[in-house]
């Protein structure tokens, strides 16, 4: 079959991008969504049951429809959740509320297209000589389509080093992805855990952690030993920025910032005045300067732009108070087993010091990698073929400012878009929400405007 549109992929981007191709789209399209993952739409991120999981976005922000802005707010009192535009709702009940929200759209027979759902994983793209892209499906099946839109996220990064000295014995207390929450019932009250990496995956864990009985103690170690910061329980007003006034180095930009936070009584309404410029600020930056600002400065924008709710930094602040999880800085070297015990040997940050974590658990906290073309067969394919290129900084693949991607040799008139995290080359800060949302709507309006007109 031809489809006029195949959306591929089964994440928060493919389901942001459904949800408006069934608002936008008549009913004489149809569309094709392709992916493996049970859980469509809800992805990683929110699946998780565990309630202490929560988004470090305030509901206010989180409708999936940007031109419904309400939305998910009405969600959450309709079913007795008492919060508020400002408050911090748990992921899943987002994920929830992101599958009502397709669910409601479906159920619209009249007047809306087609939409199959194709659980398979595509595993390879061709032109055909008919104007259209065409998928080969790990089922044995082929589709094609008009437009295509990769919605395409990014995995559970890989352990920093190889387990290889650890028996196979005790492989299974190394935890290489810890959203399978299976782990945790393993886990002894008074056993020692070594969390890698200290991002807001590592606090979800510590807090799920806690949740399930543990009271044993928690070693964090990461490169800088820098941990997530907390939202403000009265956020201030966010500081209007001129991107056009910033200097266009990474290091003017820091100093010109730096003077700004000093002006202003939290630092937050810095923050909170760049959330809107960030995609500008970006793309006024040379390769050179990008490269400076993910080698030097990319740890501590993490720490101080992707916050936590405030009672969920309260509850892990106290934990580091006490002593319960303690934080070292530093590059791990090794992974091996001694005494019944793992071994993390790592070299200690700015000096050469090696020194050793002895815990019962090590958890991948490591966050996800970055996105690019080597996690998936199928990019790989679409690369070989000239259908995509790769992104010169490794962040997903080259698009342009409307997210259409910038194919090498195609020739088929057949359009080709990507949404979300593979586009942060272009647009770098595109993996909240607030962002997909925004960015899936404007593809999906340039799918519509380049529509044949309906013949009288």
């Amino acid at each position: 079959m031809i489809y006029d549109v195949i959306v591929v992929g089964s994440g928060f981007s493919a389901i942001a991008v459904t949800c408006n191709l069934i608002e936008q789209l008549p009913a004489s399209a149809k569309v094709a969504v392709v992916g493996d993952d049970p859980g469509f739409g809800r992805g990683t991120a929110y699946r998780t049951e565990l309630y202490l999981h929560r988004l470090n976005v305030p509901a206010g922000r989180m409708s999936l429809l940007p031109h419904k802005p309400d939305d998910f707010v009405e969600w959450l009192k309709n079913r007795g959740r008492r919060l508020q535009a400002g408050d911090f709702a748990s992921r899943s009940d987002y994920g929830l509320y992101v599958r009502d929200t397709l669910a409601q759209l479906l159920r619209k027979r009249d007047g809306r297209c087609r939409v199959d759902f194709i659980r398979a994983k595509a595993a390879g793209c061709v032109e055909r000589y008919n104007s259209t892209l065409a998928f080969h499906l790990g089922n044995g099946d082929e589709i094609a389509g008009k437009t295509v839109v990769l919605c395409l996220g990014v995995g559970n990064a890989n352990l920093p080093v190889d387990p290889v000295g650890v028996p196979l014995s005790m492989r299974s207390r190394i935890v290489e992805n810890p959203w399978r929450l299976s782990w945790l019932r393993r886990v002894a009250s008074s056993d020692t855990v070594c969390i890698l990496g200290s991002g807001l995956t590592m606090i979800d864990q510590v807090l799920a952690l806690r949740a399930h009985g543990h009271r044993g103690r928690i070693e964090v170690l990461s490169r800088r030993g820098l941990a997530p910061l907390g939202h403000a329980r009265k956020p201030p007003a966010p500081l209007p920025i001129e991107v056009e006034a910033l200097p266009a180095t990474i290091s003017g930009i820091l100093k010109n910032l730096r003077e700004m936070a000093r002006s202003v009584d939290d630092w937050r309404s810095l923050m909170d005045g760049l959330r809107p410029v960030t995609q500008a600020l970006w793309q006024r930056l040379s390769n050179q300067e990008r490269v400076r600002f993910l080698r030097h400065a990319l740890p501590w924008w993490n720490i101080h732009r992707h916050r936590v709710a405030p009672d969920v930094f309260d509850s892990f602040d106290k934990l580091v108070s006490e002593g319960t999880v303690r934080f070292h800085a530093g590059f791990l070297q090794s992974l091996g087993a001694e005494e019944g015990r793992l071994v993390a040997g790592y070299r200690v940050r700015a000096t050469p010091e090696i020194a050793e974590i002895r815990p019962d658990w090590l958890v991948n906290c490591t966050g996800m990698e970055r996105a690019g073309i080597s996690h998936s067969p199928l990019l790989k394919e679409m690369r070989r073929f000239q259908l995509i290129a790769a992104d010169p900084l490794g962040l997903g693949i080259q698009v342009d400012a409307a997210s259409e991607v910038i194919a090498p040799s195609r020739i088929s008139p057949a359009r080709l878009f990507a949404v979300g995290a593979l586009t942060a080359g272009q647009f770098w800060e595109i993996t909240a929400v607030p962002d997909i949302r925004v960015q899936a709507k404007a593809v999906v309006e340039a799918i519509v405007a380049q529509r044949p007109a309906p013949e009288a």
